[in-house]
């Protein structure tokens, strides 16, 4: 297969590419390599892939040069955005000429291609808002649903809360519609909290790498929020097979959502339980301050994801503790790649 992946110089893109590379499919890299990391992993992608990667310097926010770079493949993987609330916030059209026009500027690439490619999009569970109707109990170490054990199904009800949220919430719901309405074979992925090697997290967007990082170059670390907050970590190699299995049994994927996260067997408190895991692969106390919550912050959020292992025959294989290991061993190893920043 002949497959464009937009963003593909991310940490998600590049681990996609990378395995589908090896499988003997040509990789079609699209990326402005605005991300911190972004130039680091098109290199190693360069290295492994050879004559497999064809590397495009675009934006989605060009929609004829992204129509361009979508007429003669098979599959378009849409992971290309941005990725912080706070960041929306701050500006809130960028966020939506990003994240929406660019997402429909995809979806029209694809539509108006000789041969209409399968599209998978990412999308994200800060679509579900912040779930104020759902009854939350407080534990010592993190929060939970009172009612809802496996976490939250896909018919959970929408709420667009931030920018981001709105923007990839648009993104969303038009891979959908455009599946139905215009026959496409689109697959619209709402994605938990993605975590492994080459991520270069910052502290707004990746924030278990980041705190990884920080942690192995005694960089200051901040929490916003009580640390409470409950996320359902998924593993980068478990998503890489998710997207696989949809490719593969694409007449029953197509035109459906499903939720791609750990859940509730992989989740994970963003500090009472993460900083006591870091402290034990350190060896010693790590020093953070505590700011006010962000918007959208979601006390809890974890996916159900019975209808992707039902229908895709798909579940998470890497546990929390092998997983984290796996993260905290890759940074200790290319301790160069973190250097560089400074």
């Amino acid at each position: 297969m002949r497959i464009l992946i937009t963003g593909s110089a991310g940490f998600i893109g590049c681990n996609l590419a990378h395995a589908w590379h090896t499988q003997g499919h040509t990789i079609v890299v699209y990326d402005n390599l605005s991300r911190p990391g972004s130039e680091r992993n098109l290199q190693w992608l360069r290295a492994s892939a050879g004559d497999a990667l064809e590397f495009i310097h675009g934006d989605i926010r060009d929609a004829g040069a992204i129509a361009a770079a979508v007429r003669d493949v098979d599959l378009v993987v849409h992971l290309a955005g941005q990725v912080a609330v706070t960041t929306s916030v701050a500006n809130p059209r960028e966020d939506f000429e990003i994240n929406a026009l660019g997402t429909f500027n995809v979806l029209e690439a694809a539509r108006n291609a000789p041969t209409p490619p399968i599209l998978i999009y990412a999308s994200t569970n800060k679509v579900y808002g912040g779930m104020e109707d759902l009854a939350i109990v407080e534990e010592p170490t993190r929060y939970r649903y009172r009612d809802l054990p496996k976490g939250i199904p896909e018919t959970q009800p929408l709420d667009f809360h931030s920018p981001y949220g709105c923007s990839k919430g648009t993104g969303d719901q038009y891979v959908r519609d455009y599946a139905r309405i215009y026959g496409l074979s689109t697959v619209v992925f709402r994605q938990s909290a993605i975590y492994g090697p080459r991520q270069f997290g910052v502290e707004d967007q990746g924030w278990l790498a980041h705190f990884v990082i920080a942690t192995q170059f005694g960089r200051s670390l901040a929490i916003y929020g009580d640390g409470k907050q409950v996320r359902d970590m998924l593993y980068i190699d478990d998503l890489v097979r998710a997207y696989s299995l949809a490719i593969e049994k694409i007449d029953i994927a197509r035109g459906k959502i499903y939720n791609i996260g750990g859940g509730a067997n992989n989740t994970l408190s963003i500090w009472k339980e993460a900083g006591p895991r870091l402290e034990q692969l350190l060896g010693k106390p790590i020093p953070v301050r505590y700011g006010d919550w962000r918007p959208g912050d979601q006390p809890v959020c974890v996916m159900d994801i019975t209808k992707a292992e039902q229908e895709l025959g798909w579940r998470p294989e890497v546990g929390l503790q092998e997983g984290v290991e796996r993260l905290w061993n890759w940074v200790r190893d290319n301790r160069a790649l973190f250097e560089e920043r400074g």
